[in-house]
């Protein structure tokens, strides 16, 4: 049993989002005592629970008065199919006492808009947009660093019914040309550049490459944000404030639309082939992100959110729906260690950040580089931190109470692209136990299945979902008779989500249910027949204050696989064979002999995609011969060179 680490006293529960969406259950008639029943209530009967998630959250729109039809399809069911509703106006229909974005730049800019104000820039743009050519379904595509004009750029394509799709600045043409050369924008949102570790980087030169490879060139407007004219030479280009300028007056309009209307496409991370485009709709997205905001996370209108995320990464979406909760967002782009590791802290100390959103990477990079913000930083005002983007270690989680705060809810949260949101995340009224996600989510019946589709507890297996979700992908792009979108995540186990995440279910004597990620299945190891998650290797191997970060694999080997671990290891370290026989062992004792890797082999760099998220895939397959797809969505391509020809793997 892990021990509790945190656990919310009487008052703070009364206080929560949750409680107060539990306790009107209950004056309706519903017999939910705690948390658990809610749970189990609100995936027995997912029409009723969504709805009554409208009704908390206050969306604006018409809800109709069906909200699920088709209920015992996946796919094919359909979640209020008479609704109409608008995004953007559910996001800003619920302004908050403080600024809406805080906006800080590694660079040291800052810019604060209000309510008032970003409605207004939102209205201006859809209006420009709309002059534009752009109308409901077109898309609009944005290559922004994480800026005040990237959130006002999905909420003005929104209002119209356009659809919005964006990547971060630091992808090279091809990545770019990889996504939106699928959807065909009919605008081109693009920063002049960026700022990252202390250097300026230009996007001139992508910018242009990228508008001569569209088959169906796009209208070009340019956000100066490190002032580079060289943006502004490319023909065609019209700086934002210009696009917009005709249009300062324009009134805020919202153009209801259809439940499932496409309201942006994300994109998968494209390692093992072309990045699918996925497409996520209005009221999906609404819903689903309404109930991880106001119940999951206890968002209210005096927060103030942070999520240290780009615009490549669905988390980036995921803190913009923030807003309809009231709370003001608090933006950065840069390096989060640049001038320093408490970078992040330094904002957070001076904004008065309530929730600290971030990576499980950041967190170990953190601990790594000694950091301990509890003594250097006045963290009065922050409530809770979350982290995503992989796994997070036991030992990270005592490293936050530690050295962060000691009164916190920490959440590690877990989802994907795939249903823009999670299916397991913080929950305000339960304890936070040492390396396990505190609950399944509301509204989803996650399960784990073995082999034989059969739901199981304390036993490792797949996560599934077996009922249907508002965020479920209305579809994927150029897929038109959803063979693609079936074979993704149905074609597993009948009429049933396959997430594709290797995991474990507890139960404990207060009835929660807490869960384990061991890692994608597609990564796990299984030597000699035994299923082993990379996350259980990690775990181990990353205590040591030698290694900065680890990979491991698979190698195909005489009829078998053996288990292969890189390590990158701190500056002015060797692996020596003492190094080598410590890692053996606290992987052996924490784990099993059968986790011991066969070959342990130091590398100057590891590569991970965009968003922090280690390749193992990527790295199998070079080491056994074969060219990995599509390196242009990896950060770091360059490091995968040092994994050919390795002689200690040869035979």
């Amino acid at each position: 049993m892990p021990d509790i680490l945190w656990r919310p006293d009487p008052e703070r529960i009364a206080a929560t989002n949750v409680d107060a969406f539990r306790r009107s259950l209950v004056a309706r008639g519903h017999a939910l005592p705690d948390y658990p029943a809610l749970w189990r209530w609100s995936v027995a009967d997912p029409g009723a629970f969504w709805s009554a998630m409208w009704d908390f959250a206050g969306l604006p729109g018409e809800k109709g008065d069906i909200p699920l039809a088709d209920a015992d399809r996946m796919p094919g069911a359909k979640f209020f199919p008479q609704a109409q509703l608008n995004y953007a106006e559910a996001v800003l229909a619920r302004p908050g006492p403080g600024p809406a974005l805080i906006f800080r730049g590694e660079h040291g800019g800052r810019a604060e808009i209000s309510w008032p104000e970003l409605r207004r820039r939102v209205a201006s743009l859809a209006a420009a947009l709309s002059a534009a050519g752009v109308a409901k379904g077109d898309r609009v595509a944005a290559f922004l660093p994480n800026i005040p004009e990237a959130i006002i750029g999905l909420l003005a394509s929104a209002s119209i019914g356009a659809i919005w799709s964006s990547c971060s600045p630091d992808f090279g043409p091809a990545g770019v040309l990889d996504r939106f050369g699928q959807i065909a924008p009919k605008v081109f949102l693009a920063a002049d550049g960026y700022f990252y570790g202390g250097r300026r980087f230009s996007n001139a030169a992508k910018i242009a490459q990228v508008m001569a490879g569209f088959e169906t060139m796009p209208r070009l407007v340019v956000v100066p944000f490190i002032g580079d004219a060289a943006a502004l030479a490319i023909p065609g280009a019209v700086t934002i404030e210009a696009f917009t300028a005709p249009h300062a007056g324009a009134a805020a309009s919202f153009t209801r639309v259809g439940f499932d209307h496409p309201l942006y496409v994300l994109f998968s991370s494209g390692t093992t082939g072309k990045p699918k485009c996925i497409v996520h709709g209005h009221g999906g997205i609404l819903l689903k992100h309404a109930s991880e905001h106001h119940l999951h996370t206890d968002l209210k209108p005096a927060d103030r959110l942070f999520y240290f995320t780009t615009l490549g990464w669905m988390m980036w979406n995921w803190l913009v729906s923030g807003l309809m909760t009231g709370a003001g967002l608090i933006l950065f782009d840069g390096n989060p260690f640049h001038p320093g590791p408490t970078a992040l802290f330094d904002i957070a100390e001076q904004e008065g950040m309530t929730v600290f959103g971030t990576s499980a990477k950041y967190i170990d990079s953190l601990a790594k580089a000694g950091a301990r913000p509890r003594q250097t930083h006045d963290l009065a005002c922050l409530k809770a931190m979350t982290s995503t983007g992989s796994p997070l270690a036991p030992e990270s989680f005592d490293y936050v109470y530690r050295d962060i705060k000691a009164d916190i809810m920490l959440a590690s949260i877990s989802g994907g692209t795939d249903i823009c949101g999670c299916f397991a995340l913080g929950n305000p009224v339960a304890p936070v136990r040492r390396g396990e996600l505190a609950t399944r989510a509301l509204g989803c019946a996650v399960e784990v299945f073995d082999d034989a589709a059969r739901p199981v507890r304390g036993e490792r297996g797949e996560l599934v979902c077996t009922k249907p979700f508002p965020s479920m992908p209305v579809m994927f792009w150029a897929d038109p008779d959803g063979a693609k979108y079936r074979a993704a995540y149905f074609s597993r186990f009948a009429n049933t989500w396959c997430h594709g995440d290797f995991c474990e279910l507890y139960e404990h004597d207060d009835g929660n249910v807490g869960m384990v990620i061991f890692g994608r299945s597609d990564a796990v190891l299984n030597p000699g027949g035994v299923r082993i998650g990379t996350a259980e290797i990690y775990r181990q191997v990353e205590k040591l204050p030698e290694v900065l970060e680890s990979l491991v694999i698979g190698q195909d080997f005489q009829h078998d696989v053996r288990v292969v671990l890189f390590v990158r290891l701190r500056a002015g370290v060797a692996l020596d064979d003492a190094l080598a026989a410590r890692i053996r062992k606290v992987i052996r004792d924490n784990a099993s002999p059968r986790h011991v890797p066969a070959k342990i082999i130091q590398v100057s760099d590891i590569p991970r995609t965009r968003s922090g998220k280690l390749v193992e895939l990527a790295v199998r397959d070079v080491v056994h011969g074969r060219t990995p797809k599509n390196i242009g969505a990896l950060a770091n391509p360059e490091a995968l060179e040092q994994f050919k020809a390795i002689p200690e793997l040869a035979g």
